[in-house]
């Protein structure tokens, strides 16, 4: 029982934190720690992860909006979008390895670590405002597409794919960039959670509420603390908290 805490609370703790810095998905973090040291079937592993998502993704979610730091309409469509054309990345990866798919994930999340820390995103919220609504309409209708598609592809990896596209092709404002990703990540996670404990039913509990509570947890104290710094320090901040996550679960993989 010991064991199971201490990696539930590992793993917890670094789903938590690229939740709350950088909307990621807490499926990258606690499914291969869980396959790995519980020796959690990987079905079951990714149920957990993503129920764990859902409390961690919301409060995030909401801690970014308390802060305005949260596009809720364009969101909305992005999501839409993403889930739609996950289903077409889904079938075009058919033939596709797991171990394939998921290294793949887990580069970008080292490189995307890499890049906010060399190259940090400083655009500002008068910036954004600059761009036309319907344009920016037609940029999140088409980047979810294109979000969910690789998401459907790969496998995972959803909310980095957002970040970097909400960062680097719609122009977001990082922390903004974020509220937003985590405010996806919530509706996307639940209905993955949902699907998977109604074909493969509830996973062992205690796993599953020691993840919850510590993913929940950390994600809050990461997401506090994100909305108060500056935007030179939550660019390294997450950009350290990315290259962790992604060295550290190439670690876990490769054992």
């Amino acid at each position: 029982m010991l064991i199971k805490v201490l990696v539930c609370l590992f793993a917890g703790l670094g789903a938590g934190l690229g939740t709350g810095f950088a909307g990621m998905s807490a499926a990258a973090v606690i499914s291969p720690m869980l396959i790995t040291f519980l020796g959690t079937p990987a079905y079951e592993a990714v149920g957990i992860a993503l129920a764990s998502d859902v409390l961690a993704s919301a409060v995030s979610a909401y801690t970014y909006g308390k802060n305005k730091n949260l596009d809720i309409r364009n969101g909305l469509v992005m999501m839409a979008a993403v889930l739609l054309f996950t289903l077409a990345g889904s079938f075009a990866a058919s033939r596709m390895s797991n171990a394939a798919m998921g290294n793949f994930s887990v580069v970008m999340t080292f490189l995307l670590g890499v890049k906010f820390i060399v190259k940090p995103v400083m655009t500002t919220k008068e910036s954004m405002a600059e761009v036309s609504p319907k344009k920016r309409l037609l940029q999140s209708v088409l980047s979810g597409m294109l979000v969910g598609f690789i998401c459907g592809f790969v496998g995972a990896g959803g909310g980095m794919m957002m970040l970097l596209v909400l960062t680097s092709i719609l122009g977001y404002e990082l922390k903004t960039a974020v509220g937003t990703s985590v405010f996806i990540m919530t509706f996307t996670a639940l209905t993955g959670a949902v699907s998977h404990f109604a074909i493969g039913g509830m996973p062992d509990l205690w796993t599953l509420c020691l993840c919850v509570a510590f993913t929940l947890l950390f994600a809050r104290i990461a997401a506090l603390f994100a909305n108060k710094a500056g935007a030179a320090t939550l660019n390294r901040a997450t950009g350290c908290v990315l290259a962790a996550l992604g060295l550290a679960i190439l670690i876990v993989n490769l054992a």
